[in-house]
């Protein structure tokens, strides 16, 4: 006979967190989100920790090389997508590896014969009015000179000018050998009293630029991700069928960590690539696992040997799996279950198998649920969808900017990778839809907000780090009447009245 679960299948909106003791250390300033990434031994500390409990899903539409710098930067961790050759996603994660913070490779260039016309052109597509002018107009061409907006004036000339003629030349800028550091550079910065300073190699070919902009937002990052060789942290996507040509080109790119991107995780093919996994590398290849939605499959992944687990199954925005396919598991129920078992699998065996939250967050306060029903962090999709460091393009819908976002499982993405149980290699029907989702901005502006509202949230709960509020937290299930009473009610809104 069948197995029933006699409790209703719920999603974090059933929700809500009842306030606990708070004293007067309970500070927003004060709260930690220090959580652990992959598994460790009772007593140890785990070899990877994120500042921040939130990683970019492992979408075309969502993670690539600059998602990875940008999350990076707030102390969080993108997965490169993997639905792409090996040699593309390789190439990201070898960049976003080798993105120094301050270090910029210019993305505005210019050669010596082209026109005033062109750098009027080449400034509308970038919004950038500093261009590095090279011999082949390339970001590591031999740099020659330096145009900024003061070298003309567009009211006085006629557009076909040279750019040789009115550039400042190399001659008159002030450089740097590569190997600078950033200290460095910006001391002379400083010193020149410049708002930029070019870094040269050897060859004199252009490697990178240093902005005095940019000196306070790197101040700023005092979350940001490093690791022992203070490059930023990055992760990538893998599945179950290249694994063995793919794992390894990741790693030589550098990759921190991965992740086997499934729809459903409790399966002898992932078994498959974590043995192989832990045969080739032993435990110093980081991998994570997934996705499941119960204790059994939680147990499955750990004992093979996964570093953490992924938890949901159909609880994306964009994932219609359920509708497909009637399979799956509200995110909150899953996640309690599987949190359980994570902490019965520490009791027994002295291993923290760390679980990752996939799915179902749709407000900011579903992130502190997600943590206080035992998340250690949380995986999020149409989330940084939203914002400029997405991959995808910006488009403006009935006068709205929009941000497309689409599936895994859609048409477009064609991942049948993530979907395949040993069919053909192909979808054979849709398990995701292609859509758009409204613009947001920056992702620094975006993640520092709904962070603040975890981290007070917490306070309120009278707790300062993730670990504290999975041990105290207080959750209740709620009514649909008492959704009603959560929101404006009984009121007219002042948006939404006319008054005649």
């Amino acid at each position: 006979m069948a197995t029933f679960f006699t409790e209703p299948s719920r999603t974090f909106s059933e929700f809500l967190l009842v306030p606990g003791y708070s004293t007067k250390q309970c500070m927003v300033d004060n709260v930690s989100l220090k959580t652990p990434v992959v598994k460790f031994k009772k007593g140890e500390k785990p070899a990877l920790e994120m500042n921040i409990p939130l990683v970019s899903a492992v979408m075309q539409a969502v993670s690539d090389d600059k998602m990875a710098v940008a999350l990076a930067k707030e102390g969080g961790i993108a997965f490169i997508y993997g639905s792409q050759p090996i040699e593309s996603q390789a190439a990201m994660v070898a960049k976003a590896k080798s993105y120094k913070a301050g270090f910029v490779v210019s993305d505005s260039n210019i050669s010596p014969e082209s026109t005033l016309a062109d750098i009027l052109a080449l400034k509308a597509r970038t919004g950038h009015s500093t261009v590095a002018v090279t011999t082949d107009g390339t970001a590591q061409g031999k740099l020659v000179g330096m145009v900024t907006s003061r070298d003309y004036r567009v009211s006085r000339m006629e557009g076909n000018e040279l750019v040789k003629d009115f550039m400042t030349p190399l001659s008159e800028l002030i450089t740097a050998p590569s190997g600078t550091s950033l200290k460095e550079a910006n001391n002379i910065i400083w010193d020149h009293k410049i708002n930029q300073l070019p870094i040269v190699d050897e060859e004199g070919r252009l490697e990178y630029m240093v902005f005095r902009k940019d000196y306070a937002s790197h101040k700023e990052n005092a979350n940001e991700l490093l690791d022992a060789h203070k490059r930023y942290v990055v992760g990538a996507g893998i599945n179950t069928r290249d694994f063995k040509e793919r794992v390894p080109a990741l790693v030589e790119a550098g990759v921190d960590i991965m992740t086997i991107d499934s729809s459903e995780g409790y399966s002898e093919w992932q078994k498959d690539t974590l043995e192989w996994i832990r045969a080739t590398y032993g435990d110093s290849v980081k991998v994570g696992a997934g996705n499941v939605v119960d204790a059994e499959g939680f147990r499955f992944l750990a004992d093979c040997g996964a570093d953490f687990v992924k938890v949901g199954i159909g609880g994306g925005s964009i994932c219609i799996t359920r509708e497909q396919k009637g399979i799956g598991r509200g995110q909150a129920s899953a996640v309690i279950e599987v949190a359980k078992a994570r902490d019965e699998y520490f009791k027994e065996t002295g291993i923290y198998v760390p679980i990752c939250s996939d799915g179902g967050i749709v407000y900011d306060y579903h992130m502190t649920l997600a943590l206080a029903m035992g998340a250690d962090f949380i995986m999020l999709g149409r989330y940084f969808a939203r914002f400029d460091e997405s991959p995808t393009n910006k488009v403006n819908i009935n006068g709205t900017y929009m941000k497309e976002y689409w599936g895994e499982g859609s048409a477009r993405a064609r991942n049948w990778q993530r979907y395949d149980m040993g069919g053909d290699s192909k979808l054979s029907f849709e398990e995701g839809v292609d859509s758009y989702v409204p613009y947001a901005g920056s992702l620094r502006d975006n993640v520092g907000l709904s962070l603040k509202k975890v981290k007070s949230t917490m306070c309120n709960c009278g707790v300062l780090t993730i670990p504290e509020l999975q041990e105290k937290a207080k959750i209740t299930v709620i009514s649909t009447t008492s959704l009603v009473e959560g929101g404006a009610h009984d009121v007219l809104l002042k948006d939404s009245a006319t008054i005649k």
